[in-house]
């Protein structure tokens, strides 16, 4: 099974990103994202942001991956 988490774009240098998840600070490529900007959240699937994702979507998510 393959799991995409939410992450939080914190800063962006060419194709690679430095994305908060759950409180680590994790490098993601971003070469499949046009028009990405800090504070977005993107989905994260190996390495890759693979889409957009709205801030509430997000945060809702994180809130149930830390419950479990």
């Amino acid at each position: 099974m393959c799991l995409a988490i939410p992450g939080k774009i914190l800063s962006i240098k060419g194709d690679t990103a430095r994305v908060e998840v759950l409180g680590t600070v994790k490098r993601a490529n971003m070469s499949l994202m046009e028009n990405a900007k800090e504070g977005q959240y993107v989905l994260i699937h190996a390495g890759f942001a693979i889409e957009f994702v709205d801030t509430a979507e997000a945060e809702k998510t994180l809130a149930l991956i830390e419950e479990l």
